[in-house]
C-alpha cells in the first residue's frame, strides 16, 4: 500500500511488540497528525514507555511523518482528538486508508468515505507479503495481547485461521 494515516493505538501496540518494522515494510508512507504524536511520543515519554522512543525513532528515520492538520473535518459525533485529526488529515491529503482500531473511530472514518484498517490488518499483510512467517505472526499476536491489546475470542480464532491460510499459499 502506498500511503496511510495512523492513529495512536496501532503504533503503540506494534512498538510495544517491537514490530514497527512491519508497518514500515507494508506501507510506503505513514503519516500521523500532531494529536497522535502528542499522545504516543510526548505523553509516552513522560510515562517512561519504551514504545514512545521506538515511535520517535521511526519519525527520525523519516518513514513515519508527523503532519499538522490545516482543516479539521466536521464531525457530528464526539471522538478522541487523535481520531478526529487522523480522519481530517486523511481527507486533507486525499489518502483513502486510515489505520485505527477503535470501533467508533472506524465507523466514523467509513462514514467520511475512508477505508479503516487496524493493527491486525498490518500483521496479516506482513504474513501475506512474506515479511513474517506463521510462527512470527503467532508470537507478534501474543506480544500485542500481552501488552493489553483486546481481542474477542471469535476474532482471535478468525485471525489465526486467516494467517495460517495466507502462510500456506
Amino acid at each position: 500500500m502506498d500511503k496511510i494515516v495512523s492513529n495512536a493505538t496501532p503504533l503503540i501496540y506494534l512498538a510495544k511488540a517491537d514490530k514497527l518494522y512491519l508497518l514500515e515494510a507494508t506501507i510506503n508512507e505513514v503519516f500521523i497528525p500532531n494529536a497522535v504524536f502528542k499522545e504516543v511520543v510526548e505523553a509516552g515519554k513522560r510515562l517512561g514507555e519504551k514504545d514512545a522512543y521506538r515511535v520517535e525513532k521511526a519519525i527520525s528515520q523519516g518513514w513515519l511523518v508527523v503532519q499538522a492538520v490545516k482543516n479539521m473535518f466536521s464531525l457530528k459525533v464526539s471522538l478522541h482528538p487523535g481520531e478526529i485529526e487522523v480522519i481530517s488529515l486523511a481527507k486533507e491529503k486525499g489518502i483513502k486508508t486510515v489505520l485505527m482500531d477503535d470501533a467508533k473511530g472506524r465507523s466514523v472514518a467509513e462514514l467520511a468515505g475512508l477505508k479503516p484498517v487496524g493493527t491486525l490488518w498490518i500483521i496479516l499483510q506482513a504474513v501475506k507479503n512474506r515479511i513474517i512467517d506463521f510462527n512470527e505472526f503467532l508470537s507478534t499476536l501474543e506480544d500485542i495481547i500481552h501488552s493489553g491489546f483486546y481481542l474477542k475470542d471469535e476474532v482471535y480464532i478468525k485471525i489465526i485461521r486467516a494467517a495460517k491460510n495466507m502462510s500456506e499459499k
